[in-house]
């Protein structure tokens, strides 16, 4: 017997590690299979190092370790030990934004699955390049590998790989901007999460149902999950998944207007991206600073930051997030004055997002556009591009998108002369960033109702208006709420 120590240790260590993986005990299996290791080179061992140590943020050990695991799996023969470790090499590259050689992962990956027979993962596997797809912005060859995936995984009985694959459906449906399908799909994958213990799963469903309501115009309601998420992600040494927890929180933050903190968010997700070596969530903090630098009313250094996030785009392949960025470069430039230079930002980002089905970013950069021609005096132009984003904002649920399009036709029927429609579109605004709790529109949407009152010679409704609307400003910090108080002094005079 004592010649089969080691034997006996590894095959433990080896039952032990499969049952924590699947708990989310990513630092006890590090601590465990490093042990193992010490006995000498083991395939399991080396497999779940490199699985925990890419789900603890430590990406280029898990390389090195899941590496090790392959050439001794191909050694030996084991096909279904090379598949595993396969697709764990994939979700490493993937995670650090590389997608084609992700997918060149998974799809040998999923060969073996098929050639040995391995139901579960192969369904592990389609679902895998799906994601990849998805995060590639091409939503709907994503859908067909999920679809594929879910059938096998509720054949075999894996609720895990289950609930999995209804998270990344959802997934999908938020990036094509229909939050509602979204939230229906995350919410039949939380339970099953809880169920079977997966506490990183949890983390990334409460995760998600938080951002389909964020992007609903729900911030309070989304800060709930996300501040749910967090100490779960914290709580399994998951650093990547910490700094996205952080960074969506930020926009929480920045939806309600609340820039400061915002920014303290974002920054803190920044550090984290970057010490991860994360390249596709160092674009997205990247370009969301520059978004709240926009808000504040600070261009130039806006600009600096979307600038440093799109060639990032670029470089792992992110097609959907280049289009947002170049939109987000767009915008600065447009609020700089320079509506040409505005335009052909937006004219690339609108192909991008027509080429890989984005109907969200399709909407944004519609009214974008719209809001250029406007700005170069071009009305009837840009009332062209409002009536086309409004209807794709209505049909994908992004009522932030509706509403911002609401007001920018209500400006177009102001300056025509049409008092009456231009009220009228001002007050679906007002109800809807009511409802959503959005305060910083709300106080650009009451400042625009004052002067419209003015104008109509309603002078002390005006007044009372602009009142609400300087509360609500300052609550905010909006960056008009010196052009609000001196509106409010020309009238009060």
């Amino acid at each position: 017997m004592a010649g089969r120590e080691p034997e006996i240790a590894r095959d433990v260590g080896d039952r032990l590690g499969r049952g924590w993986l699947r708990t989310s005990r990513f630092g006890d299996v590090a601590a465990l299979a490093s042990a193992t290791l010490t006995l000498g080179p083991h395939a399991p061992a080396l497999f779940h190092l490199g699985w925990a140590l890419s789900s603890l943020g430590q990406p280029r050990q898990a390389l090195d370790y899941s590496e090790q695991a392959l050439n001794l799996y191909r050694e030996v023969g084991d096909r279904a030990g090379e598949g595993a470790t396969l697709s764990s090499i994939g979700g490493v590259y993937d995670g650090l934004g590389d997608r084609r050689r992700a997918l060149t992962c998974y799809e040998q990956a999923l060969d073996i699955a098929r050639e040995v027979g391995d139901r579960a993962g192969e369904a592990a596997t389609l679902s895998n390049i799906g994601g990849v797809y998805n995060r590639l912005g091409d939503r709907r060859r994503a859908l067909t590998y999920f679809e594929q995936a879910l059938p096998i995984a509720r054949e075999v009985g894996d609720r895990a790989g289950e609930a999995t694959t209804l998270n990344s459906i959802g997934a999908v449906y938020d990036g094509l901007g229909d939050r509602r399908q979204a939230l229906a799909y995350y919410e039949q994958a939380l339970p099953i999460r809880r169920e079977v213990g997966d506490r990183a799963g949890e983390a990334t469903s409460l995760n998600n149902i938080g951002l389909a309501y964020d992007r609903l115009g729900h911030r309070r309601q989304a800060l709930s999950y996300y501040e749910q998420a967090l100490p779960i992600r914290r709580e399994v040494g998951d650093r990547a998944g910490e700094g996205t927890s952080l960074n969506n929180i930020g926009l929480a933050y920045d939806g309600l207007g609340d820039w400061g903190q915002a920014l303290t968010y974002f920054e803190q997700s920044l550090r984290i991206a970057r010490e991860v070596g994360d390249r596709a969530a160092e674009a997205t903090t990247l370009s969301n600073i520059g978004a709240v630098y926009d808000r504040l009313g600070d261009r130039r250094q806006s600009l600096t930051y979307y600038e440093q996030a799109l060639p990032i785009r670029r470089e792992v392949g992110d097609r959907a997030g280049e289009a947002t960025t170049l939109n987000n470069i767009g915008g600065a430039y447009d609020r700089l004055g320079d509506r040409r230079q505005a335009l052909t930002y937006y004219e690339r980002a609108l192909r991008i997002a027509r080429e890989v089905g984005d109907r969200a970013v399709e909407a944004t950069t519609l009214s974008n556009i719209g809001g250029a021609y406007d700005g170069l005096g071009d009305r009837r132009q840009a009332l062209t591009y409002y009536e086309q984003a409004l209807p794709i904002a209505r049909e994908v649920g992004n009522r932030a998108g509706e509403a911002t399009t609401l007001n920018n036709i209500g400006g177009i029927r102001f300056q025509a002369g049409d008092v009456a429609g231009a009220k009228e579109a001002l007050e679906e605004v007002l109800a809807l960033v009511r409802e959503m709790g959005d305060r910083g529109t709300e106080a650009m949407a009451l400042f625009n109702m004052g002067v419209l009152l003015a104008r109509m010679g309603r002078v002390d409704d005006a007044v009372g208006t602009l009142r609400q609307a300087i509360v609500v400003a300052e609550q905010t910090r909006h960056p008009a709420l010196d052009q609000m108080k001196a509106f409010l002094h020309q009238l009060d005079r």
